[in-house]
Formats: structure tokens, C-alpha cells, sequence
């Protein structure tokens, strides 16, 4: 429930006159569009990147969000051996369970507030499914471009739990960089922040940041004011670097969950399509050939009952690169 005009919320941390905040820096608002996701039960998800207007938040270059879905109803996650080239992902749940097997050997069970980060590097390949433990499935999916220097590197699987920090109303758990004194032990190959914060109802909070990261702020659950201007669940505001605090209010009369994702802008341009990020179309169309081949350029998973996805066939066209706007 909203909770945007309710004043008592808005008195309680605000700081001029009649407890507004003054006007802050721009924040660009990106609304997610709804995606089938790949595989037999083809679960859907809210997809906030890329899209037309943005391509990265830092390396930040895919971000899924979920749920909370019933699995009784919703069918739950089933997703077959599928390959990856040139990125990270990471997983990072709310609620729920997840087993993921991979083609380094890795066989983990991702539960809610573990980090659980695959890096694909030259290739590799992975399943994920929902257990029979699982009643509600709830969380993000997110990649991270590798640099081209490090987009050949070996396939990694990295489990972390990070603590939980507790500041002015909000219980902040950072899974990658650093934020609120907590730093993760996980190593990036560009400098990242990940972190999922909750925040009570009516809740102030000021972060100080990077001045030389951009930002994203991924609503999952409530009403939040950042800078100004107040995001409703789904969306993603946008800031440009600059910023040494970041100033959110939670707006509603429940708490707030959101996910804050930041990194120093991603110069490259990338070409990405289906689970590849790549530089080139060529280099797009061989990852394809070869995972229609077998190759063992991605592995074999293990303990999966079923076939690996196949995969799609490529557009009539060149694959255009993608990179952000010109920065004003």
C-alpha cells in the first residue's frame, strides 16, 4: 500500500521546511517490460535491462526480477543446461530455493540472503531449478559484463553469505563492494556494488557512495523516495556519477525492500544476445554453432533430469553492439 502523500511518513526525516527534502539530483526511472523465461515451464519475469533508454549500471548489464510466485500455481523455476559466454551472474534471492548445477562440477543450493556468483568467462553452462521445498520463488537474476580483458577467463562458482548491517531503520546486506563499512570478500574483475537493503516503514536513510559510480535502485517491495523522486515496485531509478550520498525514504506504511546496484560507468560496447555478451556477431554465431555442437567449450552438467536447452535461432541481421547514451 502506498504511502506517498502521507505526511506523519515524510516529517519523520525530512529536513526543510514542513520536513520536505530539498530538490535532489536527476533520477531517470526505467519501468520493466514482462519476459517469458527459456525452458519447458517458460516462468515469467519482470526485466529491467537492458532496455532502449539504458544498457549497464556500471557492468550491471541484466537484471530479472521474480515473485513472489506461488510455485504451486506458477510452476516454478525449471531451467535446462543453457550456456553462457563473457559475464558473471548472480543470484540473490528474497525467497525460496534454487539448485543450480554447473559444468565446473558445482552442485549448491541457493537460499535467500547468500550471494551465489558463476563466472562464465570463456564458457560455461548451468541449470536452476526450484525445489521441492520451495512454496514461494522470489528474487533477482543479474549479470555483469566482463571486461574484455577477462572474457576468456576460467569458469568460477562462488558462494558467499554477507552479514547483516543495521542502520537508521534499514538492515543493509552487501554481496559485492562495499557500503556501510560492510565489504565483500568476493573479488570482481571492475569494481561493483551490490547490496539488498530493507527499510521500515517511514525509514531516512543516507548512504555515502562512490563519486565515481553510476547507480541503480531496483524496487522489489514498496514505495521509495530516492533524490526526490518515488519509485514504485518493478522500477529502476538511474544515477549519473557525481554523487557522494545517496538520500531514500521509505514513502509507505509497510517496509521496503530494494536491491542497489553501482559501478564506474562500462566504456565498452558489448554485443549480447540470448545468454552471450560477446564483442562481435561472429564471435556470437561461433558461441551458438559450438553449443549446438556439444563443444566442450561449455561442459557438460551433471545430475539434471532432462535435456539442455537448445538454442534459438539468430535474427536475419547483424547483431548491433550496445553501450549507454552519450554521457551530457
Amino acid at each position: 500500500m502506498s504511502n506517498v502523500e502521507h505526511d506523519s511518513a515524510v516529517r519523520r526525516c525530512g529536513s526543510g521546511p514542513e520536513g520536505h527534502e530539498p530538490a535532489g539530483h536527476e533520477v531517470e526511472v526505467l519501468t520493466p517490460r514482462d519476459v517469458p523465461l527459456g525452458g519447458p515451464r517458460a516462468m515469467r519475469v519482470r526485466r529491467t535491462l537492458p532496455q532502449r533508454a539504458r544498457s549497464f549500471v556500471g557492468a550491471w548489464c541484466f537484471v530479472d526480477h521474480y515473485g513472489p510466485d506461488d510455485v504451486t500455481l506458477r510452476g516454478g523455476m525449471d531451467l535446462p543446461p543453457h550456456p553462457h559466454t563473457g559475464l558473471q551472474t548472480v543470484t540473490w534471492l528474497f525467497e525460496g530455493e534454487v539448485e543450480h548445477r554447473d559444468s565446473l562440477g558445482s552442485h549448491a543450493y541457493v537460499r535467500p540472503g547468500e550471494l551465489n556468483l558463476m563466472t562464465s568467462g570463456h564458457g560455461i553452462c548451468h541449470s536452476e531449478v526450484s525445489t521441492a521445498r520451495t512454496t514461494i520463488l522470489h528474487g533477482v537474476q543479474l549479470w555483469v559484463a566482463l571486461p574484455d580483458e577477462h572474457r576468456g577467463t576460467a569458469r568460477d562458482f562462488v558462494r558467499y553469505v554477507p552479514p547483516t548491517v543495521r542502520r537508521d531503520g534499514a538492515a543493509i546486506r552487501v554481496f559485492l563492494g562495499s557500503l556501510v563499512n560492510s565489504v565483500s570478500t568476493v573479488a570482481t574483475f571492475t569494481p561493483l556494488l551490490g547490496a539488498e537493503l530493507i527499510l521500515d516503514a517511514g525509514a531516512c536513510l543516507t548512504l555515502d557512495v562512490d563519486l565515481a559510480f553510476e547507480h541503480g535502485l531496483l524496487v522489489d517491495d514498496g514505495d521509495i523516495e530516492l533524490e526526490g523522486t518515488v519509485l514504485h515496485p518493478g522500477e529502476l531509478g538511474y544515477l549519473r556519477p557525481g554523487i557522494a550520498t545517496l538520500k531514500l525514504r521509505n514513502v509507505s506504511l509497510t517496509r521496503a525492500r530494494i536491491v542497489l546496484l553501482g559501478g564506474p560507468p562500462f566504456e565498452e560496447e558489448i554485443v549480447m544476445w540470448w545468454n552471450f555478451v560477446s564483442r562481435n556477431h561472429d564471435d556470437i554465431v561461433r558461441a551458438r554453432e559450438q553449443w549446438a555442437e556439444g563443444s566442450e567449450r561449455f561442459g557438460a552438467v551433471q545430475g539434471y533430469a532432462g535435456e539442455r536447452l537448445p538454442a534459438p535461432e539468430l535474427p536475419n541481421a547483424t547483431l548491433a553492439p550496445r553501450r549507454n547514451p552519450p554521457r551530457s
